[in-house]
């Protein structure tokens, strides 16, 4: 598995860039690293109870910790801080973000929920 020979976080853009000893590299934005989470708040306690979150379009990584040499716990501004990311975590999160973030989308938008706070997308009207 790849380990990270860089880590570091862009306020500016919300983007956590990771640099992998394979000479992989991702910005991975707060927003998709929030609702992808290792917690068992977000992947549930099994297979198939992953909860869908939503209104995090805001959302900033406001805290990098260490956890042992194989991972790291990110705190985010709302105070979600029970993920740790392995280092094999973060690099699949970079690996499938081409497919995980369009069928996050998507989720959201068969649920009716929205990537803002209010947590509800606009209803759709017709002509």
């Amino acid at each position: 598995m790849p380990t990270p020979t860089e880590i570091r976080l862009n306020r500016a853009e919300r983007r956590l860039e990771v640099a992998f000893d394979d000479g992989s590299r991702f910005g991975l934005p707060a927003e998709y690293l929030r609702v992808e989470s290792p917690s068992a708040e977000v992947q549930g306690h099994g297979p198939g109870q992953k909860n869908l979150v939503h209104g995090k379009r805001e959302v900033a990584i406001i805290g990098i910790e260490p956890v042992g040499n194989y991972a790291v716990r990110l705190t985010f501004d709302d105070l979600h801080d029970t993920g740790i990311y392995s280092w094999e975590t973060l690099h699949r999160l970079g690996r499938e973000y081409d497919t995980l973030w369009p069928a996050y989308l998507a989720a959201l938008e068969e649920k009716g929920l929205s990537r803002d706070l209010r947590g509800r997308a606009a209803p759709k009207t017709t002509r």
